[in-house]
């Protein structure tokens, strides 16, 4: 695991593709908490949800290597490239589906 991100060049001003798990309500799924891909704005379900699309939206297409969080109150990212779970300073409350 890396100490920081490298990969922070990548973040792109995005918007949510949608309210809940883009591919889980094409789908007919369900997801436990969202994730928002920060170079297309692609919201993805976790890895405790059945299918973990988030985590699939980066194997798809390894160029997309940060996520976060897309839930009330939760400030982090993760990097998936370099393993590393972390916070921005931001004075823009973070984006959520509530």
């Amino acid at each position: 695991m890396s100490d920081s991100c490298t990969h922070l060049d990548t973040i792109e001003d995005v918007s949510p593709s949608s309210e809940g798990c883009e591919d889980c309500l094409k789908s007919g799924g369900h997801w436990v908490h969202l994730r928002m891909c920060m170079e297309c704005g692609h919201i993805g379900c976790c890895d405790s949800s059945p299918h973990r699309h988030a985590t699939a939206h980066f194997q798809a297409d390894n160029s997309h290597p940060l996520i976060r969080s897309f839930e009330p109150s939760q400030e982090w990212w993760y990097c998936y490239v370099d393993d590393v779970m972390f916070e921005m300073d931001s004075d823009e409350p973070s984006p959520s589906h509530q």
